[in-house]
């Protein structure tokens, strides 16, 4: 059947949380969202104020799938390794990012002869997209080009992290103390404030809650030595349950969703993480799976291009003088095509951009 690499819930949660955060962005820009929100105002509305949530299930994910990786890896110590590593992540996330961007642009100078709406921004600048480029311009304090950017810059950022880590610390019962003081700082107090958004430590929460439950797991592999695999098993399941009790304390205080909701999907990476779609219990639902598969290997591509589509959509809707009705049909219709679309496309810049991207790599 498929591949025993291909877990059934990370990639179901991929696909989830890309379509999501598509339907998120769909629903808060431009006409054409505030046309559809007349017609269903309440899933609009859903959609608008707790789409956003689904960047939580990326970041645990992205934290687990990082463990997963990184301590497979027997050299990190190595300086020249650790510094391969990293910028081959960059390469990685930069050849499609690249390419999104650049067609964002084309959409965004063509939706500027249309839309005066302030989600469509003022041309872009070199300086802003070399800014980009560099997964810099958070930092900066520039103006994203593509609803999305902000994340691959910060998924970027969070590797990096936490492979200087494994590479400068003893072993994974040191990872797993410092993991857990960054997590609650992170968790209780950095991703609290603003101001901080545009650094790792604001998201490394939720991030190091995926890295603890990829710890907590029983990865036989993973360390070496039977006793030193249950005695780091033992901490990391220890500290990610203290972890859950300090974020519920905490939540009698004042409710944060996305802390709970992060610590939910850790939890259910703990015991669903490993299931393989070669386990034979599912093999009913074989054409799901392969459904979930195909959209799970698409999920980065659809959602660095969904912005672009966003821009054409009500560009459409507004040129062709659709907007004037303020039929909400009309507008949820056009969203809808909109959104297949960026699957349309994001299937095409996988095949053609991602995939052959990922046998650039660094050597030295």
């Amino acid at each position: 059947m498929q591949s025993k690499n291909h877990f059934l819930l990370i990639d179901f949660l991929k696909l989830f949380a890309a379509l999501l955060i598509i339907l998120h962005h769909f629903s808060s820009y431009g006409q054409l969202a505030e046309d559809a929100k007349s017609l269903l105002p309440g899933l609009m509305g859903f959609l608008f104020d707790y789409g956003r949530y689904a960047v939580q299930i990326f970041l645990v994910m992205g934290g687990y799938l990082a463990a997963q990786s990184l301590s497979a890896k027997t050299n990190l110590r190595n300086p020249r390794v650790l510094l391969q590593l990293i910028l081959n992540r960059y390469l990685r996330l930069f050849t499609p990012y690249l390419v999104a961007l650049l067609l964002t642009i084309c959409c965004a100078w063509i939706a500027r002869f249309w839309v005066q709406d302030e989600f469509v921004g003022e041309s872009e600048t070199l300086g802003q997209l070399l800014a980009h480029l560099f997964f810099l311009q958070g930092i900066l304090g520039l103006d994203s080009i593509s609803a999305g950017a902000w994340y691959v810059a910060i998924d970027w950022q969070l590797f990096s992290i936490i492979a200087i880590l494994m590479g400068l610390l003893p072993n994974f019962r040191s990872l797993i103390w410092v993991a857990t003081g960054l997590i609650i700082a992170s968790l209780l107090y950095f991703n609290r404030h603003s101001e901080y958004e545009n650094y790792f430590i604001y998201f490394i929460g939720s991030y190091g809650l995926g890295v603890l439950a990829y710890l907590a797991k029983n990865q036989g592999d993973a360390v070496g030595s039977p006793t030193v695999d249950t005695i780091v098993t033992r901490l990391a399941q220890g500290l990610f349950g203290l972890i859950g009790v300090a974020i519920l304390i905490s939540s009698f205080q004042e409710l944060w969703i996305r802390n709970l909701l992060a610590y939910c999907v850790a939890i259910a990476l703990i015991i669903w993480g490993s299931r393989a779609y070669k386990d034979e219990k599912h093999a009913r639902f074989h054409t799901a799976v392969l459904m979930i598969l195909w959209g799970s290997r698409r999920s980065y591509c659809a959602f660095l291009l969904h912005f672009a589509f966003i821009l054409l959509a009500n560009t459409v809707y507004i040129a062709w003088g659709m907007h004037t009705h303020h039929d909400g049909l009309v507008a949820l219709a056009l969203m809808l095509v909109a959104v297949v679309l960026s699957w349309v496309a994001a299937n095409y810049l996988y095949r053609l951009v991602e995939m052959p991207s990922r046998k650039l790599k660094l050597k030295f």
